[in-house]
């Protein structure tokens, strides 16, 4: 399968685009993506570990299964005062 993640923040630019395809597995999870992602941004490892990842607008945890036709966004942890 393939899914859709919009990106924001330091990883839109880190990828040069608003959101990538990213392959993965049928009986994919969440923690699988987050460890793709982590693959393909590796000098972002650390802050990928750090961040949420919302499916369908609600932030969910790594155990979650992945479907087809979700959206999914990987959003940074927020910082600052």
């Amino acid at each position: 399968m393939h899914v859709r993640v919009s990106l924001f923040a330091r990883f839109r630019d880190l990828a040069g685009k608003d959101h990538i395809v990213v392959p993965l597995t049928d009986k994919a999870t969440i923690g699988d993506l987050r460890q793709n992602l982590m693959r393909t941004f590796s000098t972002a490892a650390e802050l990928i570990k750090r961040s949420a990842l919302a499916v369908d607008n609600e932030i969910t945890d790594d155990e979650r299964p992945l479907q087809e036709n979700v959206e999914i966004a990987l959003l940074p942890p927020v910082s600052g005062g």
